[in-house]
């Protein structure tokens, strides 16, 4: 049974807002997971036993009955633990589910349960302000509409033209970003810089050079002035790696604008590099 609303079956949907907390659980959030629990199909007892396991708690014995008594612990349980937990319990929910819903029959039209649990954690996400999405099970960051128009297509993008190497760098900055409890900013930048590098190495056919060197041999490559300003932040991203004691660490702010300039240079040096490759047939 489609359990959409009118707004969803319609295609209606308020203006995203501003994105305000990452490393945040809120209380409303914190009590909707277990009401989404509920929605697409499990139990207090179900909802309880995953809980414990991410928790690490033993479930009250003198609790039985679901409501009030098993459901109010549950409650307890998601309100008192940290902020990075609630995301665990929700990624342990949703693998609960897909475990479920391959199993079990349903119409074919029939929208699965870890798929209604997932749109509507990620419908209050959005709502909320939230960071976050729940993508194929995993909590990943979210960004502004700018950062996953050119990110995440980028990541595709590069895989598609089997540039793997570089593919894989651009997840693995979403994954530094995206970490818990505390992102791993520098990771990012440098995880960004490195698929930018990859790409440039086989764009110019330069397979040991640094990504600072590529610039200097091959003028061009990347239009001016952009190449001076690329290669100040590699350097940049380099020195932050390497250095990170002596000097202020970049904000996640200036991480995610690194990640997002990398992917837009990654991207349009694969463009040239099939571009190259399509005159040269």
């Amino acid at each position: 049974m489609d359990d959409k609303t009118f707004s969803e079956r319609h295609g209606f949907a308020p203006k995203p807002a501003e994105i305000t907390v990452r490393r945040d659980a809120p209380h409303d959030l914190r009590g909707l997971v277990v009401d989404f629990a509920y929605g697409a199909g499990l139990g207090p007892h179900e909802v309880r036993a995953i809980a414990c396991d991410v928790l690490m708690r033993r479930p009250d014995d003198s609790n039985w009955s679901p409501f009030p008594n098993v459901d109010w612990e549950v409650r307890q349980f998601l309100d008192a633990c940290s902020w990075f937990e609630v995301y665990d319990i929700i990624e342990a929910i949703h693998a609960s589910l897909k475990r479920q819903a391959s199993a079990a029959f349903r119409e074919p039209d029939a929208e699965r349960a870890d798929d209604s649990f997932a749109r509507r954690v990620n419908a209050f996400f959005v709502k909320a302000g939230i960071g976050w999405q729940l993508i194929d099970g995993r909590i990943e960051v979210r960004g502004p509409e700018a950062f996953e128009a050119a990110v995440r297509p980028a990541a595709d993008d590069l895989a598609a033209a089997g540039l793997n190497t570089a593919a894989t760098e651009i997840h693995e900055a979403l994954r530094d970003l995206a970490r818990r409890p505390e992102p791993d900013v520098t990771g990012a930048m440098q995880h960004g810089m490195a698929a930018v590098e990859c790409v440039a190495r086989e764009a110019c056919g330069d397979q040991r050079a640094t990504l600072g060197e590529i610039i200097d041999r091959h003028p061009g490559l990347v239009p001016r002035p952009l190449d001076e300003g690329l290669k100040r932040l590699w350097g940049y991203a380099s020195e932050m790696g390497r250095h990170l004691r002596e000097g202020r660490p970049p904000s996640y702010e200036e991480a995610e604008l690194a990640v997002i300039t990398a992917a837009g240079v990654a991207t349009y040096l694969e463009k040239k590099l099939r571009a190259a490759k399509g005159a040269d047939v």
